[in-house]
């Protein structure tokens, strides 16, 4: 499921905040996609969390809120790939109805304002048969 540590109780909050920083420590390609201000900054793409915009090669890009928070995950774990059904889960909530293709719609929005050359996906890729993968820097 992704867990690599264990903490058995009772724990105190130092030995916590020690592993935590250390798992951080061990991860440093989170940190080279965000910075200090919780922007995310992959080349000329930058994805403002807190203010919810996104902008690319120095204009704001209008996103919906669905097609912002799918990039803004895809983001966050640059390399990984994801099932729509994990996509639809994490991004519209486990107890969305609707169809898993939902995800390939609002993946094909984000391209056609972002790509610069179209079948050609410079952030998001297609896994054929799996899901999808943000581009690693």
């Amino acid at each position: 499921m992704g867990a690599d540590d264990y903490i058995t109780k009772p724990f105190s909050p130092r030995e916590l905040i020690a592993r935590i920083k250390a798992r951080l420590r061990r991860n440093p390609s989170d940190s080279n996609v965000m910075d200090q201000s919780g922007r995310i900054n992959i080349g000329k793409l930058i994805i403002d969390q807190e203010r919810f915009l996104v902008s690319y090669n120095g204009q704001k890009q209008d996103l919906t809120p669905k097609e912002f928070e799918l990039l803004r995950y895809l983001a966050k774990h640059p390399g990984k790939v994801f099932t729509r059904d994990f996509l639809l889960e994490q991004i519209w909530g486990y107890d969305f109805t609707g169809d898993s293709r939902t995800v390939d719609v609002h993946i094909r929005h984000i391209r056609q304002k972002l790509e610069q050359i179209p079948n050609s996906p410079q952030f998001i890729e297609t896994v054929r048969g799996v899901g999808y993968r943000f581009k690693e820097v």
